[in-house]
């Protein structure tokens, strides 16, 4: 286990330190403080020093040491690994090894070892995905951004066309020889009669407020069905806002404006109707392959969530059937009858009296599975880049290995490098399209199963064949990767069968080959 990291002076004084495990402050200081008095002399070149508790694993770097506090029953060689994936990602945030660099990056530097170490235990990532996760792209955010825009260019279309109206009213009252602005009362000309921009309040064109600042005229001013989205609102007012522009044929985003797969999969979820007992199974796939072939590793983490609206079936059982043969690691909830759960795969509160949280999505049973075998990927990519004279010929391939699985939304998606135009594609099995912005070349499916579970696309630019890694992989599906279904739902007090509604999603997290 992993107790803490930190990155201190020579002289022994802590600069950050981030604690993956509880504990207290003065713990903490005083680890650390006991860290310079454990070092051995000068000319002995060591990585790790002991004592009964716990064991100090460092490493120089230049006037600063990165240092891992970890129990003696650790791992000595996975814990060397995860302090040279430690000493790397410090460059990647500070452009010199001193203090005050260190300290004016802390925050981004803890964000990173978070991704690196949870609750102890080293995560599998590398330089590349800590990158990723850090960066926190959000398609929300995006949306809102696109919207606040539409209304604020919407705002300055209606001030301009107002103060040209405005002139034109100037002009003919002018011309027909009325004063302008009579005395006859704020907003009337000489005849007392009221124009019809009456309400509207001039102001600068250039300016851009938050808020439009007219009334609109009494004339056009007619009660409209519903009411108008407010500038950083929730998520929900942002996609109905979204709606109402593309059904009224404006493109405000495009279908790959999220490309990530954790986005994708959010927004690929289809809606179900929910009845008062609502169950959501949610899987993921964490996969590394490599360009020459070769499973590098294969991850599975699955999710059931329960949801329960009325009270009336809080104390409930549901039964789970587990067809899988793969050799999954279950874990229930601490509150879930483990024992009832083991011999009868049925999800059961520990306490029968105790009923579950309403109107919350609680999670009541995960699982993992971990492999290197080649046969258990879901989807094999083959990527072969030729370099010729005049740049390089890539031929990319997909084959869907477990024929029994159906992939939606499926993007494949190649870097290109940057600065030699798009790509020459000469033959490809399903859409593609080149984004210019992000240097990737998207190759996109709508479903690859059995019927379609094979396609190739050919492509022609400059670069050379590493320029082309690595190829990322998103895609959902209906069906889990492994078999588990939810078979039934009952009350606890007198056997009843409950009414249930389900909801199950398969994606890809991450699915890269490098």
């Amino acid at each position: 286990v992993l107790l803490a990291a930190a990155v201190c002076s020579k002289a022994g004084k802590a600069i950050i330190s981030r604690q993956f495990v509880e504990m207290t402050r003065s713990r903490i200081e005083g680890l650390l403080g006991a860290f310079s008095k454990l070092m051995g002399s000068p000319g002995k070149q060591h990585t790790f020093v002991e004592t009964e508790s716990v064991r100090y694993v460092y490493q120089p770097m230049e006037k600063l040491y990165m240092l891992l506090i970890t129990t003696k029953a650790s791992n000595i060689l996975e814990d060397l690994e995860t302090l040279r994936l430690f000493a790397r990602v410090i460059p990647e945030y500070c452009k010199a090894m001193e203090e005050r660099e260190i300290v004016d990056q802390a925050f981004p530097l803890i964000f990173a070892f978070d991704e690196i170490v949870a609750l102890g235990y080293r995560e599998n990532v590398n330089l590349a995905q800590i990158r990723t996760f850090t960066e926190m792209d959000s398609h929300e955010e995006e949306v809102s951004k696109v919207v606040t825009h539409t209304k604020v260019m919407e705002t300055r279309d209606h001030m301009k066309r107002k103060v040209k109206e405005l002139q034109r009213q100037r002009q003919d009252a002018v011309k027909y020889g009325r004063k302008v602005g009579g005395m006859g009362g704020f907003g009337s000309d000489s005849t007392g009669r009221p124009p019809d921009n009456a309400g509207f309040i001039q102001t600068s064109v250039e300016s851009t407020p938050a808020k439009p600042s007219y009334t609109p005229a009494s004339k056009a001013a007619a009660p409209s069905g519903g009411r108008g989205m407010k500038l950083g609102s929730k998520a929900k007012d942002v996609d109905s806002f979204v709606d109402q522009l593309k059904s009224e044929g404006q493109q405000v985003v495009s279908a790959t404006m999220s490309s990530k797969a954790g986005a994708v999969s959010k927004s690929a979820t289809p809606a179900v109707n929910q009845e008062s007992v609502h169950i959501r199974t949610e899987e993921k796939i964490c996969l590394t392959a490599g360009r020459d072939g070769g499973l590098q590793n294969l991850e599975i983490h699955g999710l059931v969530r329960l949801r329960i609206s009325d009270d009336q079936f809080s104390r409930i059982a549901i039964a789970i059937a587990n067809e899988d043969t793969k050799g999954i690691q279950l874990q229930t909830h601490p509150n879930v009858n483990k024992k009832l759960f083991a011999e009868q795969s049925i999800l059961s509160l520990k306490n029968p009296a105790k009923p579950f949280p309403l109107k919350q999505e609680v999670g009541v049973l995960k699982w993992r599975f971990q492999t290197q075998d080649d046969s258990f990927m879901p989807l094999s990519i083959n990527c072969w880049p030729n370099e010729t004279a005049e740049g390089c010929d890539v031929n990319i391939e997909y084959e869907l290995e477990r024929t029994d699985m159906e992939l939606n939304d499926v993007l494949i998606s190649i870097p290109i490098p940057s600065g030699v135009g798009s790509p020459t594609v000469t033959d490809c099995d399903g859409d593609y399209t080149y984004e210019s912005r992000k240097s990737c070349l998207q190759w996109s499916l709508p479903v690859i199963d059995e019927s379609n579970k094979s396609g190739a696309m050919e492509f022609s630019v400059n670069g050379h064949p590493d320029d082309f890694f690595p190829v990322t992989v998103s895609f959902v599906s209906k069906k889990l990767y492994c078999d588990l279904e939810v078979t039934s739902a009952k009350n606890i007090d007198d056997n009843s069968p409950i009414k249930y509604s389900t909801e199950v999603i398969f994606f890809g997290d991450i699915y890269e080959i490098v």
